[in-house]
């Protein structure tokens, strides 16, 4: 399965971690410089929703919720919609948010603090001394000190509303602080991943250890209600109280079968809600027995609970945005309009200049207005994950699917049915048609298959194909065919199929999503991590074209009559390039140090048993690269010293810092190089 699956398979929210984005592209520009190549189009909106992380409700009732890579959404409206507030926040990996009594909100994200002082309108990043810059956990008390608590730097403090910070870890022994929460006298509780809870009496100048009783060391959660008893949601031990501010911990399980708790909410009445890795539970005995309320949740993990001033409670679920109950938890219902991922896997354009979108999570859309606006026609498509698209001269469109094969639609997308006879693997990452009306489809695993009739029948054409997965294809005039593999750049055949060489001279990125040939007989190249190339001598070399394309995770291209390309991103939609394609030429400059700081996708991924990472530094910096499982947890530090301006790859062969091979999973990996942060998700299958 190739990397553009499993990103979407995976989630982006699996933890309370960060999906990276990383930069390894050929410098390139065009001859007018000043002008960007993209500009960006409406939706459509076809991913998996959002995970959200945290919530806070400000005095006005308006509800801010930060989310794994959408950055900060605003809802106006009890939930009824919501805009994304992200001006000024340069990393849209947010994992906690609060509001002071000023109404300033906090934002803590993957490399810093951000503030907002105009209700979300613009953000500014605040972070000065603090050193660490995995920001987990934020908590305001009364005298609107803010505390956040890192993941390898325990608990920092600002006393000036985020303008500078202290560490204030005296006594604390476990850095990874993951939950922080302050009862009506000002103290201070801190939950860690391995050492328990700490308390500090005197504003985080020192911290003691409160354990006596708590039977696990992973706390993740507290709640502290009107009496001022605590409640600590632990990894592996469900629920704790302590009725004596921290002194003793019993185990409050009662009725609660699912012991990983991520959160706590308490209403007005006194009842306690309870997010879990099985649902929300809910207490009306002050955490002496729990029932299940999850009637309308559709999916069972919950990150975070929230209560406004109504009594109704927000959750924010894994992969599956927000939900909302009025009834105290009776039933829940969605409420994520606007709160979507714009993952875009596949377009083609029809001869009337319909744009189809294929997505992520909900197959198919058709635009008839050049992007300005999108409709789903999925009728028939049994399955909502399309990753590539094809139209035939006839109009018949064909998608190929995650595990369903092929559709076809004769109707403009109007009905699908599946035609898959002949075809052994139905992961389909891609489709092309010659002017002969002979299908191509590449597959994950299973090489090329060609169609002579239409999609009736399928047969293999593999000869000179090394069988990776393939993941994009194209034709030109000529009839050459052009293949773009996980982790072999492009691959072209002259004689329809039959065999195949190689061809990617000047293509810095192996992986290849996505390719698109215009009348001019240029190709174009969506790549995984370096934007988008293009080839102008079919294929012998290539040179980037990225000027304004704000991701360089390049899922699918399409051209138009006209020479526009349209270009499919992971994350922001899709975008259009600013002139025709036969207007611009590229010129290319080789072998210099980076212009930016660079880090690109592992390669292989997912891998078995080593993988190499690549990365580019401008200017001298100190570089920290390191791996962490999917828990946050450090496996291996792969770099950790000064490095001069230039190109880097290193290789992880999979082992920890012990020396011991790690077991399968995804892992991510954070490269750091001076103020510049970046991570990424790896798959490791053993």
């Amino acid at each position: 399965m190739n990397a553009k699956i499993v990103r979407w398979i995976c989630g982006v929210g699996a933890a309370r971690l960060m999906l990276p984005l990383l930069i390894l592209w050929l410098s390139a520009y065009t001859e007018a410089v000043a002008q960007n190549f993209w500009q960006q189009t409406n939706g459509p909106y076809g991913g998996t929703t959002l995970t959200v992380f945290s919530f806070a409700i400000n005095s006005a009732g308006d509800i801010f919720a930060s989310t794994n890579g959408g950055g900060v959404f605003r809802s106006t409206n009890n939930g009824g919609s919501w805009a994304a507030v992200n001006t000024g926040l340069t990393n849209t990996f947010v994992n906690a948010i609060a509001i002071n009594a000023s109404g300033h909100i906090f934002a803590g994200a993957l490399d810093r603090v951000f503030r907002s002082t105009n209700n979300g309108d613009s953000w500014t990043a605040v972070y000065t001394s603090l050193t660490s810059s995995f920001v987990v956990a934020l908590a305001i008390n009364a005298s609107g000190h803010i505390f956040a608590g890192t993941r390898d730097g325990g608990v920092f403090r600002s006393m000036d509303s985020g303008d500078s910070w202290t560490a204030g870890n005296t006594g604390l022994t476990g850095t990874f602080v993951v939950a922080l929460a302050i009862n009506a006298s000002g103290h201070i509780f801190a939950g860690t991943f391995g050492s328990g809870v700490f308390r500090s009496t005197d504003n985080g100048g020192s911290w003691t250890a409160v354990n006596i009783g708590l039977s696990t060391p992973f706390v993740a959660a507290f709640a502290i209600n009107a009496s001022g008893h605590i409640f600590a949601g632990t990894r592996d031990g469900g629920v704790f109280r302590s009725m004596d501010n921290g002194d003793s911990w019993t185990a409050v399980n009662t009725g609660l079968t699912n012991t990983l708790v991520l959160d706590f909410a308490i209403n007005a009445s006194g009842h306690i809600f309870a997010g879990t890795g099985g649902g929300v539970f809910r207490s009306t005995n002050n955490g002496g027995s729990w029932t299940a309320v999850n009637t309308g949740l559709t999916r069972s993990i919950v990150y975070d609970l929230a209560i406004n001033a109504s009594g109704h409670i927000f959750t924010g679920i894994l992969d599956g945005g927000v939900f909302r109950s009025t009834n105290n938890g009776d039933s829940w219902t969605a409420v994520n309009t606007g709160l979507t991922n714009t993952l875009v896997l596949a377009l083609a354009i029809n001869a009337s200049g319909h744009i189809f979108a294929g997505t992520g999570g909900s197959g198919v859309f058709r635009s008839t207005n050049n992007g300005g606006s999108w409709t789903a026609v999925n009728a028939g498509l049994r399955t909502p994950s399309v990753i590539a698209l094809a139209i035939n001269a006839s109009g018949h469109i064909f998608a190929g699917t995650n595990g369903g094969g092929i559709f076809r639609s004769t109707n403009n997308g109007g009905s699908w049915t599946d035609a898959n006879n002949g075809l052994t693997d139905t992961e389909i990452y891609a489709l092309a048609i010659n002017a002969s009306g002979h299908v191509f489809a590449g597959t994950a695993g299973s090489g090329v298959f060609r169609s002579t009739n239409n999609g009736d029948s399928w047969a293999e054409v593999n000869t000179g194909l090394t069988r990776h997965g393939f993941v994009a294809l194209a034709i030109n005039a000529s009839g050459h065919i052009f293949a773009g593999t996980f982790g072999n750049g492009v691959f072209r055949s002259m004689d329809n199929g039959d065999n195949w060489t190689a061809a990617s001279a000047g293509l810095t990125a192996s992986i290849v999503f996505a390719l698109a040939i215009n009348a001019s007989g240029h190709i174009f190249a969506g790549t995984d991590s370096g934007g988008v190339f293009r080839s102008t001598h079919n294929g012998d070399s290539w040179t980037a074209d990225n000027t304004g394309l704000t991701s360089t995770d390049v899922q699918a291209l399409a051209i138009n009559t006209s020479g526009y390309i349209f270009a499919g991103t992971a994350g922001d939609g899709v975008f259009r390039s600013v002139q025709s394609t036969t207007a611009v030429r590229a010129r290319e400059t080789v072998n210099v140090i980076p212009s930016s700081f660079e880090l690109a996708q592992n390669h292989p991924n997912p891998f078995n048993p080593a993988t190499t990472i690549n990365y580019g530094l401008p200017q001298q910096a100190r570089v920290k690269l390191e791996i962490f499982d999917i828990g946050g947890r450090l496996v291996r530090t792969l770099v950790n010293h000064h490095q001069p301006a230039g190109r880097y790859t290193v290789t992880w062969d999979g082992r920890n810092e012990q020396g011991q091979v790690v077991v399968s999973g995804i892992f991510i990996y954070q490269f750091r190089a001076g103020d510049f942060v970046r991570t990424r998700r790896m798959a490791l299958v053993q």
